[in-house]
């Protein structure tokens, strides 16, 4: 049956329902369309940032899908029949029955792929019709970049609770953790790592955030280092202090001129701990960070020249 081929009138797109009503509103509407229930309460906080989001999903389909809302606390029966845990939850029916679902604050793309596949005109697509695990892995990083932490640690949870030692997923709870400035708890996380999977580079790089947070706060304030730098230019050692304080609050660029300023004019002070700081920073801000391949481009012009 295509699901798509009855089309609800506009005001039938988005509607609020109520346990006297779900059985019209969501199972009975379902044999002609897809529906998706997203229960929620006035309390929950990601379900008022879910909402606008999912009703603009869900608006854009033309009709093809249908957005139901039940208000869990008004209403609480069909959601404890559902086996809804926490909030929100959103569940894909068709046909009268639930398909699948997920849980949390989602970003738009995830649930347009989501959503893809429920209607896609292929039925045996809906026999694995739900996210997989790597949908979901990659759903929290883009929410993670987008800065929704709350967003992105549910979706790595959810993975957590189908895989306890999916390694992906604990690294990104514990990148989570550190971004909050919760380093004891980003720790723990990656304690939880398997012995052989801690050379994984996810779990890598957040462990060099963490020596990079260390030395942070060990560092001077960044207003006494500019002053000796200001005095001496050739104080390695307070450019090198700098670059580490700067690289711990977000300012990568000015991070990279200071380090690659040590290695320039002397590549071997101590240890040649700027480079060894340099390639450290790469590995935490990734290969596709715009400033690891500057970065990494300007090392090698100074190392080869």
């Amino acid at each position: 049956m295509d699901i798509g081929s009855a089309t609800p009138a506009a005001g039938d797109i988005v509607k609020d329902t109520t346990t006297a009503n779900f059985m019209k509103d969501v199972i009975e509407a379902s044999r002609t369309s897809l529906v998706l229930v997203d229960f929620w309460a006035s309390w929950c906080g990601p379900c008022k940032q879910l909402a606008p989001v999912l009703e603009k999903v869900v608006k854009s389909y033309g009709g093809k899908v249908r957005l139901v809302k039940l208000d869990t606390d008004a209403h609480p029966s069909i959601a404890a029949q559902l086996r809804v845990q926490s909030l929100p939850t959103v569940y894909a029916f068709r046909d009268g029955r639930p398909l699948d679902g997920f849980v949390g604050v989602q970003p738009e793309s995830m649930m347009r792929q989501f959503v893809d596949r429920l209607i896609g005109d292929d039925p045996g697509a809906l026999a694995d019709a739900g996210p997989t695990l790597e949908d979901i892995l990659a759903a929290a990083a883009e929410a993670f970049d987008a800065g929704d932490l709350q967003g992105a640690a549910e979706a790595y949870a959810a993975v957590l609770q189908e895989d306890q030692t999916n390694v992906e997923a604990l690294a990104g709870v514990a990148r989570c953790y550190l971004k909050s400035g919760d380093t004891e708890r980003a720790e723990q996380m990656l304690s939880l790592v398997p012995p052989d999977k801690e050379n994984t580079p996810s779990v890598q790089a957040v462990k060099a955030a963490l020596d990079l947070a260390a030395k942070a706060a060990g560092a001077s304030e960044t207003a006494a280092l500019e002053d000796r730098i200001a005095k001496d230019p050739a104080d390695h050692q307070a450019r090198y202090d700098l670059a580490v304080a700067l690289a711990a609050s977000g300012y990568k660029g000015e991070a990279l001129d200071h380090l690659l300023t040590i290695v320039r004019r002397d590549r071997n002070w101590n240890e040649q701990a700027a480079r060894k700081q340099l390639v450290q920073l790469f590995e935490v801000w990734g290969p596709k960070d715009e400033f690891t391949v500057d970065g990494r481009k300007r090392l090698s012009s100074i190392l080869f020249a």
